[in-house]
């Protein structure tokens, strides 16, 4: 028989007062703190960082890790703020989430990206009696127009000067 939940919706803000750059993401095991670390250490020369993951059962703790006290407690500020089970946010620093995103996608245990930005971002979590789930994310602003050729220009521009094209 089917039983009907009834729930609240809340927009959560991500406290980002330098905007950074982070991945805000959705993993399952206690082991995504070490394979996360490991993931961004090992693909990153130098990329200082911190992270925090939510467990969802057992002792429901937050675990953080990270070489970088400062970005530790951002992550963990904004992961207690966010209060869904099984998410983390991973900040980051001398690196931007391409970087990274290729080793995150090798970690077994890592459901989702719901975003990697440095934009302003609001979480919609749903809201039960059982707890707390990440429905979606609003990340940075709506468009203002359409790219035009002297915009087109200046994009080309910018990849090249982060060295991502030639």
């Amino acid at each position: 028989m089917k039983k009907n939940v009834s729930f609240e919706i809340d927009a959560v803000e991500v406290v980002n007062p330098e905007a950074r750059n982070f991945i805000f993401g959705l993993t399952h095991f206690i082991k995504s703190v070490e394979d996360i670390h490991e993931a961004v250490v090992n693909c990153v020369p130098g990329v200082r960082f911190g992270l925090a993951f939510a467990e969802a059962s057992g002792p429901r703790l937050v675990r953080t890790s990270g070489n970088s006290a400062d970005m530790t407690e951002l992550a963990l500020k904004n992961t207690l703020s966010v209060g869904c089970g099984h998410t983390f946010f991973l900040f980051l620093e001398n690196a931007f989430p391409i970087n990274v995103l290729p080793a995150l996608r090798t970690v077994p245990e890592l459901v989702s990206i719901f975003c990697a930005t440095a934009n302003p971002v609001s979480v919609i979590v749903a809201r039960t009696g059982a707890g707390r789930g990440v429905l979606g994310v609003v990340d940075g602003g709506s468009p203002l127009g359409v790219e035009d050729e002297q915009g087109k220009k200046q994009r080309r521009n910018l990849l090249r000067k982060f060295g991502y094209k030639l």
